[in-house]
């Protein structure tokens, strides 16, 4: 049975809500597996100094989720592609339709 994979987020920037305290990601985020230290993308979380949200899920990074996405500008579509882009502008994935006999 195959493991489902949970990202979290790392992210350009910071911003820090008001109402209850939390560090939320801003600018462009990608996705991130706990315990690596490189993006789904495959940049490397220090050299372009990403900051790690490990209690933001992937799917709050999308802008159309509403939840911590508030000041992100850019999703990467490389991460995207990898782990999941679901929202209403999401393409199903590849499936073959007529295989060869």
């Amino acid at each position: 049975m195959a493991r489902t994979k949970r990202y979290a987020v790392a992210a350009s920037g910071r911003w820090t809500d008001e109402e209850d305290g939390r560090r939320l990601p801003a600018g462009e985020v990608h996705a991130w597996e706990p315990g690596t230290n490189q993006t789904v993308c495959g940049l490397s979380i220090s050299r372009s100094e990403l900051t790690r949200f490990s209690g933001v899920t992937w799917q709050d990074a999308f802008p159309e989720s509403g939840g911590a996405a508030d000041r992100v500008q850019r999703v990467c579509p490389r991460c995207a592609s990898v782990a999941g882009r679901r929202g209403p502008d999401a393409r199903p994935r590849w499936q073959r339709t007529r295989p060869r006999p």
